[in-house]
């Protein structure tokens, strides 16, 4: 599997951001690593082996639905990155998704060196400007858990409105398990970021 960068931007005071598809052999220790500390309990894998991440993105790396990505800044990895089309998730359960409507998660990786203060904004900000320059795209939907108020937060500065709070379904197939969550539905519209560019 190719390991190419699929978008690259040069962020001011964080250098070169490279966004690649997960590479599910290569990339599962880094993964598991990130996943399985407390502070990505909202990531939901906390208990998960490294042999069950592997699974779990080895599986995903077969859908044509949903896809994960990794984020490097300057050759590091960051960033992990899902995308998801709503109307093949359960999110569609809980909002009318829409044509043009795509599904996100966002996992930023712990500091490798010392916090950098905008770091976040700043792998947004690249994640947003890949998501967007696919022309079908006409709105990004988050579903952060209720509990996580940091990454609610974040996504209203960043320019998303916020929806309403939902209930997502239990997933309980062969492949996947995915208890109920409650979740805040969160949207940002092509338009909106359009906007703030003029």
């Amino acid at each position: 599997m190719t390991t190419e960068a699929v978008y690259e931007q040069a962020v001011d005071g964080f250098g070169t951001v490279r966004v690649r598809r997960l590479a599910p052999e290569r990339d599962v220790d880094t993964i598991h690593s990130w996943v399985t500390e407390e502070r990505a309990r909202f990531w939901g894998m906390g208990e998960a082996s490294r042999a069950d991440v592997l699974e779990i993105y080895r599986h995903m790396d077969t859908l044509t639905t949903h896809h994960a990505w990794l984020v490097e800044c300057d050759g590091r990895p960051a960033t992990l990155f899902q995308t998801y089309e709503p109307e093949a998730d359960r999110v569609s359960e809980c909002y009318d998704a829409e044509p043009g409507d795509i599904g996100v998660h966002l996992m930023i990786g712990p500091a490798q060196d010392a916090p950098r203060p905008g770091f976040t904004a700043a792998m947004l900000t690249v994640l947003v400007g890949y998501i967007l320059s696919d022309p079908k795209v006409r709105r990004i939907v988050a579903e952060p858990d209720v509990r996580n108020t940091k990454a609610v937060e974040r996504l209203a500065r960043s320019g998303f409105e916020l929806g309403p709070e939902i209930v997502l379904p239990e997933i309980d197939l062969p492949e996947v398990h995915l208890p109920e969550k409650r979740a805040r539905l969160a949207f940002l519209h092509r338009e909106t970021v359009e906007a703030g560019r003029n």
